[in-house]
């Protein structure tokens, strides 16, 4: 017998009632328990049962601010950096905007409010995370989202090269470390989603938001594209160095009409899927991308924020993306201004019906006029459950309703170390293209007693740095100038900055031709203006779209009279897009074309200089003449080719036809032979791969490293083809004397193309293999013939 004591008497019982009472204690406990924790809130169910019992058990003011995860720079916020902590800190509480629930998160925070670095981000980020944990009724993580365009961008974020600088690599792996170390350096401060990473191809320089870009070839932006999901993403999001890759700007915006931001983009079906969705293809389908963000041009008449057929069919459907579509800013008012709807209300129902789930931007019809658009029936609430089952699925993938906090000390260990800050410097030094090298000026010795040091963007560290970079910089910044500083400890050196980029608010030409006169060597430093707070005249990046590509303001008249010294002259470039600089190419003897190269780009240019470093870039892009001539991309149709080489007229009747510098285009200090090209087999079926071999020897005393590029041209086919196409390429490096077997695979997806019904075939017929140090350099053809 067992006898049990209670507080006012005694109970006995045999072995067989204990059991029982046991069992039954235990299963109202278990019970009891499981009333206390949702299921939602028990990872022990798969995530997508939590999601559904999630969304049950949410009201519509609640979905409704989940759709919200807007920029902090917008003025609704506050006037100050206090004021919008405290708006945000209620934001995520849900008592910020009256009749709407607990905000799904933050666009840009760090960068606008949190100047002071990884702890002070890290901190503010955790207490925003515990106050929608534990001062809402549901318990929603929040989701954070900053802009990764060459680096995290906010204070303390290492600023790697931008753009058309990192394209100009050619390196897979240098690139994958970039956005490796970024998602690392976000992940770590409590950000999970980088945007601004823009796969598009560059199809007009003359848009300032190509410097965000990397090329203008859509099988090169595709291999970049892959390069960074998987770099960003991995094969995890919920793991402490890995984010949410945010590819932009879909489907595209680089080809708009008249080169502006925000114009039309006037293309056809064929183009749209020949040129501009190849990357996206490779980046969402390939690599499982889950972040895209909406463009904000029409397309063939229809703005993408409202188009179904772009955000859904294609984007869901084709493309299989199963991550958020966020808005641009301000995107959903596209709709009003092209005269689709009348009012933001009208157009934020538009938006959501076509598949737009997040706004970024305060409001934007997703606030108070989203709610009324549901109860009118304008917006179903199945739409509004697709969206929010979205987010709250990609929540719980990232694994925040387990761990929403970060380790502040933590993360303050983790931005920009030492490694990264040596992968900027290795980047900045693969993107540095060498465009013109007579008589072998360069490298410069460094035995040599004066330079003078000159131009406008010697010594300006926001243009260096470019687009898209932090409003406060914490870190020092080696500029053009220290960087020679840093290699030449004897020599004199005097800086004289000439001119501005734009306007005459400097004067110093003559002062700079004086300063020519009396050094051995000139090094002038050139380009563009990036906006910032103290300067506000930009040339360059968003919203800074141009007619010509031609240099601003004195800068042309500022190496003309530093030339006319008869000292020997190298230009420096730093600039985010090709420019048109023909007298420069005709007569300074030395140029290299540096982009942005972020903040180690002073050393990195100095090492190229000086001969430390071997340049190895090549274009990513073509480099026109003049504007007139644009398009000016390589894979241009036959028609062009026959008019301008072959036909009547032979050229432009004012103008030289060929571009400045072509695709792929870059000298090296070393010389490279091609030979023994093989082809195997020469006659495949259309399913058969074909292996491309090749010999490249360094036929100088110089260790170096070439990009090797094959391109293809289908001869005969259905429909007009571009008379070359890149299917391959590899960044090889070789000792002196050395040589190197370089193999290429060629199967269908090198040979598809896009028949007379817009499907994907491989058209039998022969087609040509060209391979070469660029997209005119060729030093090896065979020809494929495809059965």
């Amino acid at each position: 017998m067992i006898i049990f004591l209670t507080t006012n008497f005694y109970i006995i019982m045999n072995n067989n009632y204990l059991v029982l009472i046991i069992i039954m204690l235990c299963t109202g406990f278990f019970a009891a328990h499981a009333q206390q924790k949702p299921m939602y809130l028990d990872n022990r169910y798969s995530i997508e049962k939590r999601v559904d019992d999630l969304i049950s058990r949410m009201t519509i003011e609640e979905k409704v601010g989940q759709l919200n995860m807007p920029c902090l720079y917008q003025e609704e916020w506050g006037k100050n950096r206090e004021e919008k902590m405290e708006a945000s800190k209620k934001f995520a509480e849900g008592t910020f905007i009256p009749g709407i629930g607990p905000g799904g998160g933050f666009f840009t925070m760090a960068n606008n409010i949190l100047p002071g670095g990884p702890l002070q981000q890290a901190a503010f980020f955790n207490e925003l995370q515990k106050i929608a944990i534990e001062r809402t009724r549901l318990k929603i993580p929040l989701l954070q989202t900053e802009e990764g365009t060459h680096g995290l961008m906010c204070s303390g974020g290492t600023i790697f090269p931008e753009g058309p600088a990192i394209g100009s690599s050619w390196n897979m792996d240098i690139i994958g470390k970039i956005y490796s170390a970024t998602a690392k350096e976000a992940r770590a401060i409590g950000i999970h989603q980088l945007f601004t990473l823009v796969i598009e191809p560059i199809r007009d320089p003359r848009l300032g938001r190509n410097q965000e870009a990397y090329s203008e070839d859509p099988y090169f932006c595709s291999r970049i594209a892959k390069t960074i999901v998987h770099a960003i993403q991995g094969n995890d999001i919920s793991k402490s160095d890995k984010a949410i890759a945010g590819l932009c700007h879909y489907p595209g915006q680089s080809q708009p009409v008249s080169g502006l931001e925000r114009g039309d983009m006037e293309i056809s079906e064929r183009t749209l899927r020949e040129v501009f969705l190849p990357p996206w293809q490779s980046g969402i389908k390939e690599a499982g991308a889950l972040g895209v963000m909406a463009t904000y041009p029409s397309v063939d008449g229809i703005p993408t924020h409202s188009s179904s057929k772009i955000l859904e069919d294609i984007l869901r459907g084709e493309l299989n993306f199963k991550g958020l579509v966020l808005s641009e800013g301000g995107g959903v008012n596209t709709l009003v201004y092209s005269g689709l709807a009348e009012t933001i209300k009208e157009a934020s129902a538009m938006a959501a019906n076509a598949g737009l789930d997040v706004s970024v931007s305060f409001n934007q019809g997703y606030f108070n006029e989203m709610v009324e658009n549901i109860k009118e029936g304008k917006v179903s609430i199945e739409t509004i459950n697709r969206s929010v089952r979205r987010i709250l699925r990609l929540k719980f993938m990232l694994g925040l309703f387990e761990n929403p906090y970060v380790d502040e000390v933590h993360a303050a260990t983790i931005s920009h170390t030492a490694e990264h800050q040596e992968i900027a410097l290795k980047a900045a030094r693969e993107g540095i293209v060498l465009l013109k090298n007579q008589d072998n000026i360069l490298p410069l010795s460094k035995s040599i007693k004066s330079i003078a040091v000159i131009g406008p963007n010697a010594d300006d560290e926001k243009n260096q740095l470019g687009d898209y970079t932090s409003l406060t910089v914490l870190q020092d910044i080696v500029t053009v100038l220290d960087g020679i500083k840093n290699k030449l400890h004897d020599a004199k050196i005097e800086y004289v900055k000439g001119c501005n980029v734009t306007g005459n608010e400097v004067d110093q030409i003559d002062k700079s031709a004086e300063a020519a006169k009396n050094a051995d060597v000139a090094i002038v430093v050139l380009g563009e203006n990036n906006r910032h707070k103290e300067n506000k005249q930009g040339t360059v990046g968003e919203g800074f779209d141009v007619a010509t590509l031609e240099l601003t303001g004195r800068q042309k008249e500022l190496v003309e009279k530093v030339h006319a010294t008869g000292t020997p002259t190298i230009v420096v470039l730093i600039n985010g897009r090709p420019l048109a600089i023909p007298w420069i190419a005709e007569h300074v003897p030395a140029i290299l074309e540096a982009w942005n190269p972020g903040e180690k780009g002073g050393d990195a240019i100095a090492d190229v200089l000086f001969g430390d470093y071997n340049p190895s870039g090549k274009l990513p892009v073509t480099v026109p003449r003049h504007a007139g001539q644009l398009p000016v991309f390589y894979n241009y149709k036959p028609s062009k080719k026959y008019w301008l080489e072959e036909g009547w007229g032979n050229s432009y009747a004012d103008l030289d036809n060929k571009p400045l510098y072509e695709f792929g285009f870059g000298l090296s200090y070393s010389n490279f032979k091609y030979a023994n090209l093989k082809i195997e087999p020469l006659d495949a079926n259309v399913n058969e791969k074909i292996t491309v071999s090749l010999d490249v020897t360094n036929t100088s005393d110089r260790e170096g490293s070439e990009i090797v590029q094959l391109y293809i041209r289908d001869k005969i086919s259905s429909v007009v083809m571009p008379v070359k196409e890149l299917k391959g390429f590899q960044k090889i490096r070789l000792s002196p004397h050395e040589t190197q077997k370089v193999a290429f695979e060629i199967g269908p997806n090198e040979l598809q193309m896009l028949n007379k019904n817009l499907e994907w075939v491989v058209e039998p017929g022969t087609f040509m293999v060209m391979i070469g140090s660029s997209s005119e350099d060729t030093r090896l053809t065979g020809n494929i013939v495809i059965n």
